[in-house]
């Protein structure tokens, strides 16, 4: 636990940075095309604060994969589990996701889809690089 800690520390505070930076660049396009002429400075300072905790948990629970005790599909619900609760929350301080059953419901599926693509996509690329090591191991 010690060594996931110290992991998921160092991991989020390396990316926590960058979270700022995308709502600078989301503000920055909303501004730009006339989405939105002005924020209020509680709007801005709570979409900062809570970029910037939101890309500090992501990166720091990616620590989970150091982590060998789990089987990978444990470390997958816990991770995508985390995100889930990280990024709703996020959304829903911001006022970004209405606190409604069908738009929470909506963004609920979008997540489930996208992490799921995103898994089976790392999935298949794993799955070559084995059958190439498997094919150059025979030969």
């Amino acid at each position: 636990m010690k060594k996931f800690l110290k992991e998921f520390l160092l991991r989020g505070l390396i990316c926590a940075g960058g979270g700022p930076v995308v709502l600078a660049i989301i503000y920055g396009i909303l501004g730009a095309t006339d989405t939105v002429e002005f924020f209020t400075p509680k709007e801005v300072c709570t979409g900062i604060l809570t970029i910037t905790l939101l890309a500090f948990a992501a990166a720091g629970m990616t620590a989970i994969y150091q982590m060998e005790q789990l089987p990978l599909p444990i470390m997958i619900l816990l991770h995508g589990g985390a995100l889930y609760v990280i990024y709703i929350l996020t959304y829903l301080i911001n006022g970004w996701l209405l606190n409604q059953l069908t738009p929470i419901l909506i963004f609920t599926g979008i997540f489930i889809a996208g992490y799921s693509l995103i898994w089976l996509i790392i999935y298949l690329i794993e799955r070559n690089k084995i059958k190439k090591i498997n094919k150059l191991l025979k030969n």
